[in-house]
């Protein structure tokens, strides 16, 4: 059995010192050529998964992370706590830190997942909010890393929505060296200003980029925006044409689930350029890797 440290949380990627950051990603590639090298790394804990959100990547990927580190992955949905009968998140939050070693929480308000962790006596793992998708973005991070050997110079250009996942992408900017451009309509910024250039033509932010990013249009909770989306978001469909003015080694990501004739071209997502699967895979050694680290309070493994 591992040894526990201090109570850390994920809620955010700037949780994360520049050096953790490098560390965490380090351990997953580590993890990904030694998948079952860790199996009783946490043999009899549990990790409770809240999910209020349908997921593929998210809920597979925490399970098979878990697993591989011998612990046993519990999800639950809302309707299955008592949540739905008026306890509060807090006393929920200190009733799971009596039984599980972490608990990851896909939710809607960012809000849940502070109220979470500022009762837990667990790590908090943000597996998605409206505000922020960290997991993700080490999952980028980790793409990246492979297809060039480095993050540092690295021209990512993020073409779309300005939504959760370029809030988070933003953050790891300022962890790494990565040079990242949004090209985004007016009003729909990311909330986040720090370390990225933001424009209006998406030709702008693509020209010599080494990545082209985008994702979906419309998030779970926008239904009713829809239509509005797809109107003033067409211009920003990442098309076969669009990639031509990156980079001759660039590479096309999606955080997935796609919606191709929208946000990006069949011909594109499918094409020589797409690393959405290689991203889609990276989702579990770096949960493991984060998984560990935050419970153990060992970041080298």
């Amino acid at each position: 059995m591992a040894t526990r440290s201090r109570t850390r949380h994920l809620l955010r990627l700037a949780d994360l010192r520049a050096s953790e950051l490098e560390q965490v990603l380090d351990l997953a590639a580590r993890m990904k050529e030694r998948p079952y090298g860790w199996l009783h790394a946490l043999e009899g804990d549990i990790v409770v998964s809240l999910f209020d959100k349908p997921s593929t990547r998210t809920r597979i990927s925490f399970a098979t992370a878990a697993s591989r580190l011998g612990m046993e992955d519990q999800v639950i949905r809302p309707d299955e706590l008592q949540l739905g009968r008026g306890e509060t998140i807090a006393d929920t939050a200190r009733t799971l830190s009596s039984y599980a070693a972490a608990v990851t929480v896909r939710t809607f308000a960012h809000s849940t997942v502070e109220e979470l962790a500022a009762a837990a006596t667990i790590p908090v793992v943000n597996a998605l909010t409206d505000e922020h998708h960290p997991c993700q973005a080490l999952a980028d991070l980790l793409t990246i890393r492979e297809l060039y050997g480095s993050l540092d110079g690295i021209k990512l250009a993020f073409v779309g929505d300005g939504n959760n996942v370029v809030n988070s992408l933003v953050e790891a900017a300022g962890l790494t060296g990565l040079e990242l451009t949004v090209a985004t309509p007016a009003g729909y910024e990311p909330a986040l200003s720090g370390d990225v250039a933001v424009v209006r033509d998406p030709r702008l932010a693509v020209a010599g980029a080494d990545v082209v990013y985008t994702d979906v249009w419309t998030s779970m909770g926008e239904e009713s925006e829809a239509a509005e989306r797809e109107r003033v978001l067409a211009p920003y469909q990442v098309t076969e044409e669009l990639m031509s003015l990156a980079a001759r080694r660039a590479s096309f990501m999606h955080c997935l689930p796609a919606h191709r004739g929208s946000e990006v071209q069949a011909e594109v997502i499918d094409g020589p350029q797409s690393v959405v699967w290689r991203q889609a895979a990276n989702r579990m050694p770096t949960e493991q890797a984060l998984l560990y680290a935050l419970i153990t309070g060992d970041w080298e493994g």
